[in-house]
């Protein structure tokens, strides 16, 4: 009785952590997962939207003059129905991604700014009182937000949960602090505030804060402080699950107290009953990865494939056998791509037909060769592979939307042929500028773009558990 009785207080208090998000799921059918979206949202102020006090901005080592409404960290956590294991995937804020509802192509962090600012200036318009404009603007900024997140990675989500600076300072003061790990000596006092020793730590409050936000001086910049994020959130899920923290509704409470004037979860979302879901989940089965991306140019721009992502994001539902499996059939498929010279041969009177399927295919990993006029018009596009040169011609008309195959003794080893009909509507179709040279995540340039590279989980090439604390940059 005094358990259910401590369950029933904890779901009143859950109540005052729900804010004005409403979930409106738009995908056709139901994707196998709960899908939630966790923001780090670097504002200065509580979750009623009042600023901050000038001597708690000073605890948490920020001015209030930075930040606003640009969402720091975004990642999104898939749990399979079966609820035996977990994967948070993080989106890069400085990834630069076509917006729903013709807002363009911007950085992914300023949809939350962007939304915000177009309704405030519409609702103040209408003659609102400022407290009324700046709460239906801020959800429908999380809304658009979250259909932004949507159409990235082809998912439904279910649950929302914003935390700002303050949400994450008491967060990490409630638990004790968590243990992290780095390579080497850290001073970015005069950026983030991070000023740390070499080698495994405690930190907590505005030491944390300085840990999961510095990305001056990092090798990679925002990709290496997700990396930090992302250590720092599996030894988080280590120490709240070893802990029993979500199973305790005492504790619990006290972590939901403390986090009550900074923290926004969405309308619906039943803590309690999540709480007592991710109790069957061991530390050991939650896994941290980032979304494929590639950084392009001389700037190091960062950009996504959509469809890629969207693969990446539905491989994350399988059990962890099968999505090993598929890849190693990746990698070896990459193999044959990069070891096959793919020919194209324009065989209709479409101009530069050639070209553009050429550099498709080089996009996806093949080598390049030849773009030519094909010696006679055909009727019908087809992939012409030499003895024993099957596995590379699958591949090459799979990524032209699945011309068929046909085996010849006049394409050479180790090639393929493609030949383009004037009915072919597949990738390179249509004209199109070309676009940068594409830089690898380990900086190699390369003469041609190459498929999305998902970045080092961290510089040990290991992948980031909750079971582990691995040392960083």
């Amino acid at each position: 009785m005094t358990t259910g009785y401590a369950w029933g207080t904890l779901r009143d208090l859950s109540s005052d952590l729900q804010g004005s998000v409403a979930i409106n799921n738009t995908m056709s059918a139901p994707d196998g997962a709960t899908d939630i979206l966790l923001i780090g949202n670097d504002s200065r102020t509580d979750a009623q939207g009042d600023p901050l006090p000038d001597e708690v901005l000073s605890k948490l080592r920020a001015s209030d003059d930075g930040g606003g409404d640009l969402t720091d960290t975004m990642i999104l956590v898939r749990i399979p129905n079966g609820g035996e294991r977990a994967s948070a995937v993080s989106f890069p804020r400085d990834a630069r991604v076509e917006m729903p509802e013709n807002y363009g192509r911007h950085k992914l962090n300023s949809a939350f700014a962007r939304a915000k600012t177009e309704a405030r200036e519409r609702l103040t318009q209408q003659g609102l009182d400022p407290k009324t404009v700046e709460k239906r603007a801020t959800a429908r900024a999380q809304n658009f937000l979250i259909t932004t997140i949507e159409q990235i990675a082809g998912v439904s989500i279910d649950h929302y949960a914003e935390v700002n600076l303050l949400g994450f300072y008491k967060l990490t003061k409630a638990i004790g602090g968590v243990k992290v790990c780095l390579k080497d000596p850290v001073d970015d006092s005069e950026y983030s505030g991070a000023v740390f020793p070499a080698g495994p730590q405690t930190i907590q409050g505005a030491d944390a804060l300085a840990f999961v936000r510095q990305r001056h001086g990092l090798p990679r910049g925002d990709l290496d402080r997700i990396v930090r994020q992302q250590v720092f959130m599996s030894a988080l899920a280590k120490k709240m699950l070893s802990k029993g923290v979500l199973g305790n509704p005492a504790k619990l409470s006290d972590l939901m107290e403390a986090l009550k004037d900074s923290i926004v979860l969405d309308k619906n979302w039943d803590v309690v009953s999540f709480a007592r879901q991710m109790q069957g989940i061991a530390a050991g089965n939650i896994r941290f990865q980032t979304i494929p991306l590639e950084r392009t140019g001389q700037s190091g721009t960062i950009t996504i494939d959509r469809q890629e992502v969207q693969r990446f994001v539905d491989n994350l539902l399988l059990p962890p056998a099968e999505r090993k499996a598929r890849q190693r059939a990746a990698a070896a498929a990459e193999k044959v791509r990069s070891r096959t010279t793919v020919n194209v041969y324009n065989a209709s009177d479409i101009g530069g037909l050639a070209g553009r399927v050429l550099d498709d295919l080089t996009s996806a990993g093949f080598d390049k060769g030849v773009s030519a006029n094909a010696d006679s018009e055909m009727s019908q596009s087809v992939v012409r592979y030499p003895p024993g040169g099957q596995e590379a011609a699958k591949l090459a008309a799979r990524a032209l939307g699945g011309l068929p195959t046909e085996e010849s003794q006049s394409v050479e080893s180790g090639s393929v042929a493609v030949y383009l009909s004037g009915e072919y509507s597949g990738p390179g179709a249509r004209q199109r500028f070309a676009g940068d040279r594409t830089v690898r995540l380990d900086g190699a340039r390369q003469s041609h773009p190459r498929p999305a590279q998902q970045p080092e989980q961290d510089q040990n090439k290991q992948p980031i558990t909750a079971e582990g604390v691995p040392c960083v940059e």
